[in-house]
């Protein structure tokens, strides 16, 4: 219950403040002045009545003051739908990933009014406050209620929350961008987010070469060991590497395009659940440099077939599949090397993050790297693969001294010490 204690000011008046415990037992002390009795023993009957929470539409020192309306508002998740089905440039995988991340995760995002009061989020009412709470729910996850042992929501990854606070940001950008605007600033600028390089990184398995010779013995069916050593000789997406086409091969360059990527079909759409479609990026569109070796099984598997088949098809000539590929070929390959010793356990997309470990040892620069991987920006390649760059801490102080040599040696140019 709440409780009201009287203060004496030094001119002798009195101040009544009403005092409580938010929520109840557990919860933070709470406060409010008033200079009058009566408004004190009222304000205490509304928290009473509340159950010892701040009245729904109060300010603290203000009284009653209910937030402004904006002309066009409407619940979040409701806005974030409608910029998903705008979006132009996307496939539909993409767009159905979007939305899913919009029911799942954006639904929880709730709006704390200045009283404490909390009520559902709105395009334009959610605040940085707002979203700085949510980010905290989601690293924290929630627990069953029932069983201690059970989540209702699992904790998530650093990434997986940068990933979904970039695409909440350019959701309220569209608000703000609206017209008329629903909103004057972007409440997403400036959150704290999670650290991606907390903790040890496990998502990453670079392989040896001699630790990838190991599970490729393993690979008896040779359609597949020539798809496994593509993917790790190429650096190639899975879905790429998959989609390439026997015209897509320049034997007079040596080398090969990446025009198109297996799109999963969105469900319900009808016909097949995989098609043709252009790759993740506009940089992902490119051409690879490949090996001599690496052409000599390009012209093997090219023999006897047309221009539109696929270089890389089962041996009963059909498209490959991921989760075919994964149970029947990769797991007992990887399952039979480590009973041999292996001391990891990559998947197939390390094969691509074992690629630029190779490259980087032999001190390949990070720009050729995000040219030949296809990613969109210098800053991927960067994030993800920089730290393997401190083999090259040597030629680093070699340059670096032999530039301040020759600074040194120039007239007129005192050498730095």
């Amino acid at each position: 219950m709440a409780s009201i204690r009287e203060r004496k000011r030094k001119d002798g008046s009195a101040i009544y403040q009403v005092r409580w415990v938010q929520g109840g037992r557990g919860g933070t002390e709470e406060c409010e002045k008033f200079g009058d009795p009566v408004a004190a023993e009222e304000f205490k009957k509304l928290v009473d009545a509340h159950s010892q929470q701040w009245p729904p539409g109060w300010i603290k020192g203000r009284g009653f003051v209910e937030e402004q309306t904006v002309d066009g508002d409407m619940p979040l998740v409701e806005w974030a739908h409608r910029y998903v089905d705008r979006l132009t440039g996307i496939d539909e995988r993409t767009r159905r990933d979007y939305k899913r991340d919009v029911d799942n995760h954006f639904a929880i995002i709730q709006h704390t009014q200045p009283s404490g009061r909390v009520v559902p989020a709105t395009i334009a009412n959610v605040t940085a406050a707002d979203i700085q709470d949510w980010v905290r729910a989601q690293e924290a996850g929630e627990r069953d209620p029932d069983n201690a042992e059970a989540w209702l929501r699992r904790q998530a990854s650093p990434k997986s929350i940068a990933n979904r606070h970039g695409l909440l940001s350019a959701i309220v950008q569209a608000a703000i961008e609206a017209d008329p605007p629903l909103r004057s600033k972007n409440c997403c600028l400036g959150t704290r987010l999670p650290r991606t390089d907390d903790g040890i990184d496990e998502e990453m398995c670079f392989l040896e070469h001699d630790e990838y010779a190991r599970i490729a013995s393993e690979i008896e069916d040779v359609h597949a060991r020539d798809l496994a050593d593509w993917l790790v000789g190429t650096g190639m997406r899975w879905g790429e590497a998959t989609a390439l086409q026997v015209r897509d091969v320049n034997l007079a360059q040596g080398t090969v395009g990446v025009h198109r990527s297996w799109k999963r079909a969105a469900p319900g759409a009808g016909g097949p659940a995989y098609f043709l479609g252009p790759p993740k990026t506009r940089k992902a569109r490119r051409i690879v440099a490949v090996t001599e070796a690496q052409m000599e099984m390009l012209r093997r598997r090219m023999a006897g077939k047309r221009p539109e088949d696929l270089l890389f098809e089962t041996r009963l000539g059909k498209s490959w599949r991921h989760d075919n590929f994964w149970r029947r070929r990769w797991v007992p390959a990887v399952e039979a090397a480590i009973a041999k010793g292996l001391p990891k356990r990559p998947r197939i997309h390390d094969l691509r993050h074992t690629h630029v470990a190779w490259l980087i040892a032999q001190r390949i620069p990070l720009p050729a790297i995000q040219a030949r991987l296809g990613h969109e920006s210098i800053t991927t390649t960067v994030d993800r693969y920089g730290h393997l760059v401190q083999a090259l801490d040597g030629e680093i102080r070699a340059a670096v001294e032999t530039v301040m040599g020759a600074s040194a040696a120039a007239p007129g140019i005192r050498r730095v010490v």
